[in-house]
């Protein structure tokens, strides 16, 4: 993009979404994976697409959202509903969605239709034996209208489970145009020029960024657009599904970039002290707040929210952002998150949650959360005029340009005991590496240590 551009604003509740369950809830859901998965795989359902006459029937949908991002996603099932005939409730299942539904289909009450952030999750699902492949409908509407990197997420050991149907932007950095133009600094096109003007604020008198160090999630963002930049898609994927081990050369390449910022106390608001008794929405805070201590905050989109709904700034004008530079000379990174809807086997009503799951991939249904605002889709078929403004439609399309190259959130693909619990794992170990970043090898080491164990090497 050659312009500056702010993604759609998102609600508070968008955070719960980078919170994984807790140690509790895994041990619940392993448990419940134990004793769901001698069930063998059903078989597809078949349909004859949306529109079919579905009067008489419900179909009920569990996830996260709440507040106004369920009065969003509730247009989009009426829209259904005012379609097919077929009637939909929606139970927000708290932050621990995989407990939830565990819970839910030991007791024999399990939702039609669940929509599912975590990647990691998503296949665990799959593996058990919980979901109900999507059928053919589906999936020729999904190929139409998504590039082809959004249904191999939604695709676990060569079969299609998961229709993405929200998505988020990661690869966003968000500044203060105050604190920029009293520095005389332009937003970066490249890393390198990232941190000569994070040395140009610094010197002006306002740190260059609020880390959010205390929660270990953003960390990992940090590290996942290095790593993607510097080393490529491919090696993206590798690491990832633990491919290759978090020792090779790639990984404390990048832990050594990010550690050169980490090093440096005069870019960080507070120093590395202060920014692990930051979380996220203070570090938003620290940029956007009557008085700030920091000129930029990296974030994804939904770092809009907040500075738009808590601090009252007016995004496009006073909080602004840039995409994540590119670093050593590698491709602009994007790294996305997303909700998938997928069908669970034990639901009550397979037929028609396939054909919700098949409105959910049209332009049509993803059009009506566009227009409402705090949404982007990954539907390459959506026409960006549905989006409310233009800036928000330029963000869309950044995601939609970057095509196949889209990389999902690396830590939301890993069990979560190594990239989804606090105090444990990625989290806590680049906590440390914040604390004291002198040694990347050895940071690369102990994730190495932790991710053999939770991959099961």
């Amino acid at each position: 993009m050659s312009r500056l551009t702010r993604p759609a604003t998102a609600s508070r509740t968008s955070l719960g979404r980078v919170r994984r369950f807790t140690a509790a809830g895994a041990a619940l859901l392993a448990l419940s994976l134990t004793a769901t998965a001698c069930g063998d795989d059903a078989d597809s359902a078949s349909g004859d697409g949306s529109g079919q006459d579905l009067s008489g029937q419900t179909v009920s949908v569990a996830g996260v959202w709440t507040g106004t991002e369920l009065d969003n996603f509730q247009q989009v099932l009426d829209a259904f509903t005012e379609e097919t005939g077929a009637k939909t409730t929606f139970t927000s299942t708290g932050d621990n969605l995989a407990t939830f539904v565990g819970s839910k289909i030991q007791g024999g009450s399990a939702p039609d239709v669940v929509l599912v952030a975590q990647l990691g999750v998503l296949q665990e699902f799959a593996r058990s034996g919980w979901l109900l492949p999507l059928d053919e409908t589906v999936d020729a509407t999904a190929t139409a209208n998504f590039a082809g990197v959004w249904r191999d997420y939604g695709t676990v050991d060569g079969t299609f489970y998961g229709l993405y149907f929200k998505a988020a932007h990661k690869s966003t950095i968000w500044y203060s145009p105050e604190a920029f133009a009293a520095a005389g600094v332009e937003p970066a096109t490249s890393y390198e020029e990232l941190i000569e003007n994070a040395n140009t604020l610094a010197d002006s008198g306002l740190p260059a960024f609020a880390v959010a160090g205390a929660d270990g999630w953003t960390l990992t963002d940090w590290f996942e657009n290095i790593y993607l930049s510097q080393a490529g898609p491919e090696m993206y994927d590798k690491l990832a599904t633990h491919e290759i081990p978090w020792t090779d050369p790639s990984v404390v390449t990048a832990l050594t970039t990010l550690g050169e910022l980490f090093s440096s106390e005069e870019l960080l608001a507070g120093g590395a002290d202060g920014a692990l008794a930051t979380d996220f929405p203070t570090s938003v805070g620290k940029v956007f707040g009557p008085e700030p201590e920091a000129a930029m905050v990296y974030e994804g989109d939904f770092v809009g929210g907040l500075a738009s709904e808590d601090y009252g700034r007016t995004l496009g004008e006073d909080a602004l952002f840039f995409p994540f530079p590119p670093v050593d000379g590698g491709a602009a990174p994007v790294v996305s998150g997303g909700d998938a809807a997928v069908i669970l086997k034990d639901g009550g009503n397979n037929e028609a949650a396939q054909r919700l799951v098949e409105f959910l991939a049209t332009p049509e249904a993803a059009a009506i959360w566009a227009g409402a605002g705090g949404f982007l889709s990954p539907n390459s078929a959506l026409d960006l005029s549905a989006y409310g403004d233009e800036i928000t439609q330029e963000t869309a399309a950044s995601l939609i340009e970057a095509g196949d190259t889209v990389r999902f959130d690396m830590s939301d693909q890993a069990p979560a005991a190594f990239g989804g619990t606090s105090g444990a794992g990625e989290w806590k170990i680049l906590q440390d590496f914040l604390r004291d970043p002198s040694d990347p090898q050895a940071t690369a080491e102990a994730l190495e240590t932790e991710a053999a164990k939770a991959f099961g090497d």
